[in-house]
């Protein structure tokens, strides 16, 4: 039996739940949620998981069979309608322990993977063995079947911690005790008292339309935490009418927002300067997880609920991140929104607002690849700064943001694999399709050092961006100088076989170049140049 190593034993002692992906040689991805339960108590329902849980009974427990029965993994999703298992709840019965699925209450036995209902998700054995060198115990899965090589992309706790919301600065206070315009907040319910989202992409609309920081957090929150646990249990993509997003997300009225190029981020050297650009930054990261979901869900109705659940996860980390910054920023007195910000992040979303793949690719594989080279150098800058504190901040963003570049990469390999079978069974190799996108939607060099490890973990081995040049040209046709987001919408009447089509063609009713994008992508790529 074909095995797969998953970590360390002590390194799962800090949580009960697991998010555990892996992926094969071939590129396949495989979505599973990994339970320790207490060996004291295995019938614990669902806790809140803060930071750095020690459970030392298991630390004390010699015996590895015993440890065996109390760390089980399975399925991510339940086969009945994909809801996410990592919420579910963990009841104990007399001769087994089931999970409990939180849409519908089906329940799946850890062990079987049988259900009452005559339903059968698939589970994996576990084993904990001691290596023959070092004896550290280490914990051991049966491979998953239809692949070779799996291997570990992401391994991390199912709840993280947010930052406190942060006391009102001293520095926000006009002489006369009145908040200056950076300190607004709202009184604005998380929950509309009139026509509240009954669905996910409702709810994706709404956060999209939501300008106040703050409000986005919470807002983004909540209806990730009630997808999760059953509150919300319809993504509602494949409706006649969908909630159309708004061409870019609005900003609050007081914030700053000007062109990249008047922000100096080729020359920071100001510490404050740096975290509140990279705040901005995760602002429109939060908007873009939940823009890919609303524009492009009712494009696509066939993304399976792992793509959703895949996205709505990375929204949350946007906002935990956000939430993180923010916090950084009052210890420095400097609230965000109280220096200039711009939105060139966005106009890539408007560059491949009709395009999946092209989203996918710029976005994903290549701007927040991006950022995994140039995150080590900026960790670096604050450690020798002597600020701890931002560099624990900083380190928990990159971690987490290697696994939305894998996320990236499982979608668009997906893709692919979806043309492929639409053309019937034509190969569409993933690294020339990525390849092809950049030079259709990028312009100027890929360019390095790259962060070849990370990128790797990621899925992005060398072929993908080695020699890598967008040959995205100017146009000076007046009828191509605009592309709103809101016209382009009216493509999701468009089958997602027409939309390849076109793409296959090379069709430049894709991305419309435009002078101001290609202005304003150049500006991003130095934004990140920190």
């Amino acid at each position: 039996m074909a095995e797969v190593f998953i970590s360390p034993l002590h390194n799962i002692f800090s949580h009960f739940r697991f998010i555990l992906t892996l992926r094969s040689e071939e590129r396949k991805y495989h979505g599973l949620i990994l339970f320790r339960l207490s060996s004291a108590s295995s019938s614990a329902r669902y806790e809140d998981e803060g930071a750095d849980q020690r459970v030392d009974d298991l630390e004390n427990d010699a015996s590895g069979n015993a440890l065996n029965r109390q760390i089980y993994v399975m399925e991510a999703t339940c086969p009945h309608l994909g809801a996410e298992m990592s919420h579910a709840d963990i009841e104990e019965y007399e001769d087994s322990v089931v999970a409990v699925c939180p849409w519908h209450r089906y329940d799946f036995d850890l062990k079987t993977g049988k259900s009452e209902t005559g339903l059968r998700t698939c589970t994996y054995t576990v084993q904990i063995k001691a290596d023959p060198e070092t004896g550290e115990e280490q914990v051991w899965m049966e491979a998953p079947q239809g692949g070779r090589n799996w291997r570990v992309v992401e391994l991390r706790p199912v709840s993280d911690e947010f930052a406190d919301p942060p006391p009102e600065s001293t520095s926000s206070l006009s002489a006369n005790g009145m908040a200056t315009p950076h300190a607004q907040e709202t009184t604005e319910p998380v929950v509309p008292e009139k026509n509240p989202p009954k669905t996910l992409m409702e709810w994706a609309v709404l956060i999209l339309n939501t300008p106040n920081p703050t409000l986005k957090v919470e807002r983004t929150r909540y209806a990730v935490h009630a997808f999760r646990t059953g509150a919300i249990t319809s993504v509602g993509n494949r409706v006649a009418h969908p909630p159309v997003p708004p061409a870019q997300p609005p900003r609050e009225t007081y914030m700053n927002i000007v062109e990249p190029g008047k922000i100096q981020s080729g020359k920071r050297k100001n510490k404050a300067v740096m975290l509140h650009a990279l705040a901005n930054i995760e602002q429109w990261a939060i908007d873009l997880a939940w823009d890919i979901m609303a524009r492009f869900g009712p494009m696509h109705k066939d993304l399976p609920p792992a793509f959703f659940a895949d996205f709505s996860k990375m929204a949350l980390d946007e906002s935990k991140h956000f939430s993180l910054l923010r916090a950084r920023l009052i210890a420095f007195s400097t609230p965000y929104g109280s220096l200039p910000i711009h939105a060139s992040l966005w106009d890539s979303a408007t560059l491949t607002s009709r395009s999946l793949l092209s989203r996918l690719a710029i976005i994903h594989l290549v701007h927040e690849a991006r950022g995994l080279d140039v995150n080590p150098k900026t960790i670096e800058k604050f450690r020798k700064a002597g600020d701890k504190e931002s560099v624990d901040v900083l380190e928990v963003i990159h971690a987490d943001e290697v696994t939305h570049v894998t996320a990236g990469h499982r979608w668009f390999v997906w893709m692919c694999e979806q043309q492929q079978l639409r053309q019937g069974g034509l190969e569409v190799n993933p690294v020339q399709a990525f390849r092809e996108e950049v030079r259709r939607c990028w312009h100027g060099d890929i360019k390095g050092p790259f962060n070849v490890e990370d990128r790797e973990k990621a899925g992005l081995s060398r072929e993908f961006y080695d020699d890598l040049k967008g040959e995205m040209s100017y146009t000076d046709h007046e009828e191509n100088a605009r592309m709103t987001i809101n016209k382009t919408t009216k493509s999701a009447e468009i089958s997602p076989e027409e939309t390849q089509v076109e793409q296959k063609q090379g069709n430049t009713e894709g991305p419309i170049y435009t002078d101001g994008i290609q202005k304003a992508l150049a500006a991003v790529q130095v934004t990140y140049e920190t």
